[in-house]
């Protein structure tokens, strides 16, 4: 990634995670070099399936408010809402029900915020 695309992609991570002040853009430029950089910029995968991997795995891990930023990040990469629901849902039997009933509600979130912007 170039300059300008990296100084975007820190703009948007600062932006959409709950960082303090004292340590906003430092914490986004290590996110945006390590994360976006060093894994998501990898040949091995398309970002498309990255989401749907990235979905199910933080379903898995009941991290609500990380799934919430990477089912838009999903939507954006050409996942369909459907997809979406079939990989928390395959995570039912993989990860426990209540973590597959908490992704839903996340999802769910998504869609109602997306649909009403």
């Amino acid at each position: 990634m170039n300059d300008e695309e990296r100084a975007t992609v820190v703009a948007q991570i600062a932006g959409a995670l709950p960082l303090p002040e004292e340590i906003r853009d430092d914490f986004a430029a290590f996110t945006a070099d390590t994360v976006m950089g060093g894994l998501w910029s990898r040949d091995g995968l398309p970002p498309r399936e990255r989401s749907l991997i990235t979905i199910a795995a933080l379903t898995a891990l009941d991290r609500p408010h990380e799934l919430e930023i990477h089912i838009g990040l999903g939507l954006d990469n050409g996942l369909s809402r459907h997809e979406v629901c079939e990989a928390i849902m395959h995570m039912a039997v993989y990860g426990g029900w209540p973590v597959a009933v908490e992704g839903m509600r996340t999802a769910k979130a998504v869609f109602a915020s997306r649909d009403e912007g």
